[in-house]
């Protein structure tokens, strides 16, 4: 009986490589990687850390897909050079699965590959097993590295950077220098205060400076775990920046990697250069978020939202207010924001480690004493307190605002506000202008009238916002 993958039954060039390591490798030095640099194109099977039968199974769930290909285009969709694909289109024309029917003018690369009815057999066994196809995956001990590399830890954070991706917002004094050693820490930040205050914006800009300033770092499309596939790219999360045609399937053949030159230095295609990417996770955010997904049909797993950040921000925005219970979300992460490392589980029940390499933020309107306890308060190494607006950033915040909407700004609105509706009971909030500006031109709307923001209209839109629903039930 034969295997029933190639991968199970070749001998792999990779064999004894550990794959899944345990956490202290994952701070070893790697004295070949460099922040911003791709990793370099593998020269043999080993190097890339794959065996022959993983490559050819790829290689067999492409052939069943299109029919037939040639060897560059088998090479272009699995982001391999040619040399290591044409290993395993050999073995898989001396297994008898797969044939040559044409295009021998410029040697083994132009030669088109067709599925023999064994061939064809074995490529559903295959697919029963697992379902990807694409780029071949690349072993978790090279992901580990580069994610170290590219790490945000000592990252570049300087003062006009940082107040560019804080444009048009209106800070409150010494908040940029809080923010601006955390980010230079690269370690945890915990955003605490009132709500209404700014806290998901500041934690939005964060997110800014780092996808815009912080320079571009390198991921896989996906990893190998122990032989199991987990996609890491996600097209609708990152921002890809390489922009390179070797991405068309339909490229010419002038920009494969059939034909170069082993000496010249060559990315290895199976990593994406991206922006330092951003991750929100909010109320929705549940334990089961936090692992591998396993699709049982299809048999391959995604990352989690927070592996996906590795290189940028992971913001939890609400925390206290997810589904779970909070003190179960702070044991999740307590071992990660010490460590920087994370351990997921794969279907089988093995844990294996993971670089947890990025700013984690989190951000909330309720007591942190009433959250987390002391030895979770430790890990979080920024603690910033967004407090309410004084009364003159409230001026420049609301003064804004009326300049973004075309209307006229009244300074005795402050006073008027600050001196009816502000005091011990009822602090000002940074998101009142916005809001109470926004009441104004529904009330000035439905009157038929231009938009304005005097004693009158500012005093409706006020009642508005600011009555209870006791006093409201009263009259």
């Amino acid at each position: 009986m034969q295997p029933a993958s190639f991968a199970s039954a070749a001998t792999s060039p990779a064999e004894g490589l550990p794959l899944s390591l345990p956490g202290d490798a994952f701070l070893a030095d790697d004295s070949q990687s460099r922040s911003g640099e791709a990793p370099p194109a593998p020269r043999s099977l080993r190097e890339a850390g794959l065996g022959v039968g993983q490559v050819s199974d790829l290689a067999l769930k492409l052939l069943y897909l299109h029919g037939a290909m040639a060897g560059y285009e088998v090479a272009q969709e699995v982001r391999l050079p040619f040399p290591l694909v044409d290993e395993a289109l050999r073995f898989l024309k001396e297994q008898r699965c797969a044939e040559v029917t044409s295009g021998d003018s410029m040697g083994p690369v132009s030669q088109r590959f067709t599925l023999t009815e064994l061939g064809r057999i074995r490529a559903r066994d295959v697919f029963e097993q697992c379902r990807y196809v694409g780029p071949a995956p690349v072993p978790l001990a090279a992901y580990a590295r580069q994610c170290r590399a590219q790490n945000v830890v000592g990252l570049e954070c300087r003062a006009d950077s940082l107040l560019q991706a804080f444009d048009g917002f209106v800070l409150q004094e010494g908040l940029l220098d809080e923010l601006g050693a955390a980010l230079c820490s690269g370690r945890s930040i915990f955003l605490f205060g009132p709500p209404g205050n700014g806290k998901t914006e500041i934690a939005r800009r964060i997110g800014r400076f780092l996808h815009e300033f912080g320079g571009e770092i390198y991921i896989p499309y996906a990893i190998d775990i122990d032989g199991a596939i987990v996609t890491v790219y996600d097209p609708s999360l990152h921002r890809a920046t390489d922009g390179r045609a070797g991405d068309d399937p339909a490229a010419p053949l002038a920009n494969s990697l059939a034909e170069r030159d082993f000496d010249a230095p060559m990315p290895d295609r199976r990593w994406r250069r991206i922006r330092r990417p951003v991750m929100l996770a909010a109320g929705e955010l549940t334990l089961d978020m936090l692992d591998l997904r396993h699709h049982p049909g299809s048999g391959y797993y995604t990352a989690p939202l927070h592996i996906k950040g590795n290189g940028g921000v992971f913001l939890i925005d609400d925390f206290g207010r997810q589904i779970v219970n909070p003190r179960e979300l702070l044991n999740r992460w307590i071992l990660p924001l010490e460590d920087r490392i994370d351990f997921l589980s794969l279907a089988t029940g093995r844990k294996v480690a993971v670089p947890f390499e990025q700013v984690t933020l989190f951000s909330t309107n309720l007591d942190p004493a009433g959250l987390m306890d002391e030895a979770f308060l430790r890990r979080l190494r920024h603690k910033i307190y967004v407090a309410p607006p004084t009364r003159d950033m409230f001026a420049r915040i609301l003064r804004r605002i009326c300049e973004a909407q075309g209307i006229a700004y009244h300074p005795d609105s402050v006073n008027t506000l600050f001196g009816q509706h502000y005091g011990v009971n009822r602090s000002p909030r940074s998101s009142d202008p916005r809001d109470l500006v926004e009441i104004a031109g529904a009330i000035c709307r439905f009157r038929g009238e231009s938009l304005r923001l005097d004693q009158a209209v500012l005093s409706e839109a006020a009642r508005r916002l600011f009555c209870s629903i006791d006093a409201a039930v009263a009259n």
